[in-house]
């Protein structure tokens, strides 16, 4: 007389503890492969104090949330797998008050979001995040609170950011207010930006240094950042305004210091010689527009300047009303 043994179901806890070992080595390796292999590669890249910031920041995030996303994964996968239907097609037992599931479910939920809400707070509330910038902000570079600052004091570079339609100037109010539609930068050097326009809302965007900053006309739009690598970078408009804004985008440089120095000592020399320097406007946060068009021609016609110092429209662009 033969004895037939049929297979025990697997239980539920087994099955639980299955899932979660899936889940913990996936996670684990995801993880460690995001920081050490992706995170290098995450734009904006490390060019800047601000850009290695952005770069950590996302970084944390991905890592935050490939778990999630693989818990989600490995639960449909085992799910088909192991309690896939063979042969039955009718509806199983519908399952209700599992104390557990719904357990694990509100507690996680909420682990994540208090997380990724301390996360953001803290590097929002840093001085390096989001207080950091605008037309009032809480942080300034020596981690004190905010405000204006007077040309010339500190180790502290200032540098103008002026947006109108369609072109970037960039003025040193340290280097007798001179200008230039190249920004330039040494490296190592605290760098506040002091973002305004002439017209209307430009976006002054510098990617590879992770500053993006509204420019609007009558505010003076703060953001701070320290180069921290030798290299050249892209600024644009990252706000629709008008037809040539596709155009409007100038390059960047990070120079040694001693470079820097002798750039901005000879583009000083030459607009003072040239009689640019005594031409332009006092320094100011702001500027008026209504003033400025009349002073832009006479700097054209005396350097071949375009650009922020008053000329609304360079020669190539379409005379605008």
């Amino acid at each position: 007389m033969s004895e037939t043994t049929e297979a025990q179901p697997t239980s539920s806890r087994t099955h639980g503890w299955r899932i979660f070992g899936i889940w913990i080595v996936l996670a684990l390796v995801a993880d460690l492969a995001i920081w050490f292999l992706l995170k290098p590669h995450i734009p904006p890249g490390d060019m800047s104090d601000a850009a290695r910031g952005e770069q950590f920041d996302i970084a944390v995030l991905s890592v935050s949330g490939a778990p999630v996303f693989l818990a989600v994964l490995v639960y449909f996968v085992y799910t088909i797998t192991a309690w896939r239907s063979r042969g039955d097609s009718a509806d199983g037992a519908p399952i209700y008050g599992n104390t557990k599931v719904a357990s694990i479910w509100i507690i996680g939920s909420a682990l994540i979001v208090l997380w990724l809400f301390a996360f953001g707070t803290f590097q929002m509330s840093s001085p390096s995040g989001a207080d950091a910038q605008g037309p009032s902000p809480i942080w300034n570079l020596t981690g004190k609170a905010g405000g204006t600052w007077t040309p010339g004091a500190g180790d502290v570079l200032q540098v103008q950011v002026i947006g109108q339609q369609w072109t970037w100037t960039f003025r040193y109010p340290q280097y007798g207010g001179m200008e230039s539609t190249v920004l330039y930068l040494p490296i190592g050097t605290p760098v506040e930006f002091h973002v305004t326009s002439l017209d209307v809302i430009h976006g002054f965007w510098a990617y590879q240094l992770g500053v993006k900053v509204d420019a609007n006309p009558e505010v003076d739009d703060i953001a701070y950042v320290t180069p921290e690598q030798l290299g050249s970078f892209r600024v644009e408009c990252s706000e629709l305004c008008g037809i040539w804004h596709g155009a409007m985008f100038t390059s960047g440089h990070v120079t040694s210091q001693t470079q820097f120095a002798s750039w901005a000592a000879g583009i000083q020399q030459k607009e003072a010689s040239d009689g640019v320097l005594a031409a332009l406007p006092a320094y100011s946060l702001t500027y008026d527009p209504t003033v400025i068009p009349q002073l832009g021609k006479n700097i054209v016609k005396i350097d071949g300047i375009t650009g922020a110092n008053g000329s609304y429209y360079p020669s190539t662009d379409p005379v605008s009303p």
